[in-house]
């Protein structure tokens, strides 16, 4: 079955666009131009991702990407006007699961496209364990193993990786980092996540100074890399 791909753009020739490239790979594509749209096809076409532009008419793409996630796990890419590191990181929070920035490349977002769908399946599916080269993570047992050998891991650090590793290449900021480890938000700590960061990779990364697991995305936050590699 095609997958199907719900395309947001108040730009009409930009959604022609990417929605003859997305069909050209095999997708199932549906349009809207404007936020309460996209939200209305959204709920009637249950899309297995969907693109969604930050600057909508009637209803914002933050406001639409809010709402979308309160009610279900598709996947969102936000598209962005600008390089505008306080957008992308807006984006992040409400829970978008990558972003491309304005002028992009078609190619490059139906690829970002076909990524984000291969590491979510369309919807999130939890697994008890995940294993990426000699690295061995036991979400049910709160173990983590390197080469066979336990590493010994505090419970914050634990739930750090647990958070980043269950969403491989997803984006994480620091205050949803925090929200994961502490359950509140208070932005003067948001900086302790890297002292945490840096305590994980001395233990987990063969060499931390080159890291392959837990990767930073400068300006935004880290990710872990699903495959070992940076």
């Amino acid at each position: 079955m095609k997958k199907k791909v719900l395309v947001v753009d108040d730009d009409p020739k930009i959604v022609e666009l990417v929605k003859a490239y997305l069909e050209k790979e095999g997708f199932q594509v549906l349009t809207a131009l404007d936020g309460e749209t996209a939200l209305r096809t959204a709920r009637e076409g249950k899309p297995d991702l969907v693109v969604l532009d930050v600057m909508l008419p009637q209803v914002s793409g933050f406001d639409v990407c809010r709402i979308l996630r309160s009610e279900t796990k598709t996947p969102i890419i936000m598209l962005t006007a600008r390089d505008d590191e306080t957008d992308k990181v807006i984006g992040l929070e409400l829970g978008a699961d990558d972003y491309v920035t304005k002028p992009f490349s078609t190619r490059e977002l139906v690829a970002r496209v076909k990524a984000v769908l291969r590491r979510t399946g369309g919807e999130t599916v939890l697994e008890d364990k995940l294993v990426v080269g000699d690295l061995v993570i036991d979400f049910e047992g709160y173990e983590v193993k390197r080469d066979n050998e336990t590493l010994e891991l505090t419970p914050t650090e634990f739930r750090l990786l647990q958070t980043m590793a269950r969403y491989p290449g997803r984006v994480f900021t620091r205050l949803q980092l925090l929200d994961a480890v502490q359950d509140y938000s208070f932005e003067g700590y948001e900086r302790s996540i890297d002292a945490h960061i840096k305590n994980l990779r001395r233990k987990l990364e063969p060499d931390p100074k080159n890291p392959r697991y837990i990767l930073t995305v400068f300006g935004v936050g880290y990710k872990f890399a699903g495959d070992g590699r940076a």
